[in-house]
């Protein structure tokens, strides 16, 4: 072990894009001046990685109000609408029910408590104890609500979701109705036309729905699947993983993330000589434990990726070798010991169950490093949309 440094990632500043950019050539360039600049040096298995937002901004992908309501009306009918276990976020959603709403003559909106989908509390556990109410049985409607729980402030936005989301609908000209519960089955109690806009669950609540009698059930992944009336669209997630661009407009998932990873893999790889892997990342994947709020609020965390980023980690935790397999060892001896039985791995076999391997991520590598890759560049203001990586794929023997 003759080299102190891992895995190395960097945030790489780049241009403002726009609609119609190359990004691809841009992200080559941007990231050739950024190593020569600083001294790196390429190597076989680095990655870079760009952000679904400059993709989609690059392709031009997004969509008004208007078009989402046109859409809704042309696919429910546009009278009584259910719209189920909605997040709490005025970036992701606030837009998107304005457009439902535009597009109907009502809104039954349930939302699910104490949380939403990913981890945003409506109200705490405590105050479901103190109010004697059990979320898995007991449906609530606002009033029942506000007699138990009051005016509720999201503590980071400062922001009543409840009054919020109400409020939205009414300006869009519907019938609001607000219904608390956990048992997706129950909006058909209110009407038989659902819109489920949960994310990583739709799939069972839509199974759950159509088994239970429902006449239309659709998801926000059905929508603006394709184009209205010049927008934007997905054809595989439609409105999930789109934010909000400005007070009228949606930007939504970028599409075609896989080709373009290829082709930015590709021209890195050909640049610089070396087997350069890519990929465009969205939300991370991994939970705060102050707030409770469970990052992915994007269908997944990488939409698009090279082969090279494939697979698990099939890696040796190298704690447990030292507490167990090699405890009388110590110094020199035990750091051979333990290299020699990292090269003595196969690669090709799954160290899956196996009690040498025990406690190391059984996560997907693109969750992974997309997850290191936003936390990297963050939301805000870093400007540092391109992620290089280095080293990720090392382990205690490279030199």
């Amino acid at each position: 072990m003759s080299r102190t440094l891992g895995t190395v990632v960097r945030g790489v500043r780049a241009p403002i894009f726009r609609e119609g950019d190359d990004l691809v050539a841009i992200t080559v360039d941007t990231v050739l001046k950024a190593l020569e600049e600083n001294g790196i040096e390429a190597h076989d298995k680095d990655v870079v990685a760009v952000t679904e937002s400059i993709v989609a901004r690059a392709q031009g992908n997004y969509a008004t109000v208007d078009q989402i309501a046109k859409d809704v009306t042309a696919k429910t009918g546009g009278k009584t609408v259910g719209v189920t276990f909605p997040i709490l976020s005025r970036n992701r959603f606030s837009l998107l029910l304005q457009g439902i709403a535009k597009g109907v003559e009502k809104v039954v909106l349930m939302l699910s408590y104490p949380a939403d989908e990913v981890g945003n509390h409506l109200v705490s556990l405590d105050q479901l104890d103190e109010a004697g109410i059990d979320p898995w049985n007991d449906v609530l409607d606002l009033q029942r609500f506000r007699a138990a729980f009051g005016s509720v402030i999201h503590p980071f936005t400062g922001v009543d979701y409840v009054d919020y989301y109400k409020g939205i609908i009414e300006s869009a000209g519907a019938e609001a109705e607000i219904v608390f519960a956990n048992r997706v089955q129950t909006i058909l109690n209110y009407t038989d036309t659902v819109i489920c806009c949960d994310i990583h669950s739709r799939f069972r609540s839509k199974r759950l729905l159509k088994a239970a009698g429902a006449k239309l059930v659709l998801g926000l992944d059905d929508l603006l699947t394709s184009s209205v009336d010049g927008s934007g669209y997905n054809e595989q997630y439609g409105l999930l993983g789109s934010n909000k661009a400005d007070e009228e407009r949606i930007k939504l998932f970028p599409r075609d993330t896989m080709a373009l990873a290829e082709a930015l893999g590709r021209r890195m790889s050909q640049a610089t000589g070396k087997q350069i892997e890519a990929m465009v990342y969205g939300d991370g994947a991994f939970k705060d434990p102050a707030g409770k709020i469970w990052e992915l609020a994007d269908p997944v965390v990488s939409p698009g990726f090279t082969a090279g980023l494939v697979g698990t980690p099939n890696e040796l935790k190298l704690k447990y070798l030292a507490d167990q397999e090699f405890s009388e060892l110590s110094g020199d001896a035990l750091q051979e010991a333990i290299s020699r039985k990292i090269r003595e791995k196969d690669a090709s076999v799954s160290l899956v169950g196996k009690m040498d391997s025990e406690g190391t991520t059984p996560r997907n590598l693109t969750d992974l490093i997309g997850s290191l890759c936003d936390l990297t560049s963050g939301s805000g203001d870093k400007g540092t949309p391109i992620i290089y990586l280095q080293g990720y794929f090392d382990n205690y023997t490279n030199e």
